[in-house]
């Protein structure tokens, strides 16, 4: 493993230690348990454990744990559970991951880019024999074609960080989750032709956001100057960072057996890019001051 191990473990750990003294205040006890016996894995080795598998370059979670977890870093994890029981306690580290990864967020730098992506769940050929995610996922359509599963909406901001992130069906609209996403941002926000709504624009303007959208053949061509153009160009770059998380951090594969491991398998892969050293960037041509970042009233 060429992670670090110690200080990714440390982070999360520390994070766990206040958000489980802080939650703790606020969950009432459960009548019908009758035992309250701790598990032999702490909530932080769950997640640090999910992460690294992430980081590593194995393609399945089963011969990472076999083959790294038990063999190699068990001096790590002194109380190690065999695989299947792993399984099973991946659930409970859902909403740790989640709030862990809230943290984790990137700077509002003023200048964003949003882009959605398709998570198939099986192949088409398999979809009326599917029974992980029936009822939960629909068909949807992109420019690649049919899929059936879910959408990931991404924000990203100009220094390669994930800001925003939302989960929805797969036949949902681009543009629905926008105001959402950009709750609370202000500055500019570059996107492709679908998420062109001037509704959307509108609101988001009242907000202090300009949202920045290539026109269709069928529009008349808007009038950008020449700062706007070359960001809008650089749009590409989410783009890359979608295709990292899928081939690299491993966001979409039909291996899934239950909806929680999906889940856990998502927010683990966003905590581990989250760690990556070097991230995507704009290269700008000039020096920018900040102060062009914010919004003109015009």
């Amino acid at each position: 493993m060429l992670a670090p191990i110690e200080e990714i473990f440390c982070e999360i750990d520390d994070f766990c230690k206040a958000y489980l003294t802080e939650e703790s205040k606020y969950l009432l006890p459960n009548p019908n348990r009758q035992r309250a016996r701790r598990c032999g894995l702490a909530v932080s080795e769950i997640m640090t454990i999910e992460v690294l598998f992430h980081m590593s370059h194995y393609r399945t979670f089963k011969d990472f744990y076999h083959e790294c977890v038990i063999r190699h870093l068990r001096c790590y994890f002194p109380n190690l559970v065999s695989y299947n029981r792993f399984i099973e306690l991946k659930q409970y580290a859902i909403i740790p991951l989640s709030m862990f990864l809230l943290s984790k967020s990137g700077k509002e730098t003023g200048l964003y880019y949003v882009d959605a992506t398709a998570l198939k769940v099986c192949h088409n050929k398999r979809i009326p024999r599917h029974k992980v995610f029936a009822g939960i996922v629909e068909r949807g359509k992109t420019s690649m074609g049919w899929f059936f599963g879910f959408k990931l909406h991404l924000v990203m901001n100009d220094c390669g960080e994930i800001v925003r992130f939302c989960l929805t069906k797969g036949n949902t609209d681009d543009r629905e989750p926008l105001l959402q996403l950009f709750k609370g941002l202000q500055g500019y926000a570059f996107g492709d032709k679908g998420y062109i709504s001037q509704e959307k624009e509108e609101k988001l303007r009242e907000q202090g956001l300009h949202l920045i959208t290539k026109v269709r053949k069928n529009m008349k061509t808007k009038l950008l100057s020449l700062w706007e153009k070359f960001y809008l160009g650089q749009r590409n770059l989410i783009e890359t960072l979608i295709d990292i998380l899928k081939n690299i951090y491993q966001i979409e594969h039909s291996r899934h057996r239950k909806p929680d491991n999906f889940l856990a398998n998502l927010l683990a892969a966003l905590v581990a890019y989250a760690f990556r050293p070097r991230k995507l960037t704009v290269k700008q041509p000039y020096r920018i001051q900040q102060s062009q970042y914010a919004l003109t009233s015009s």
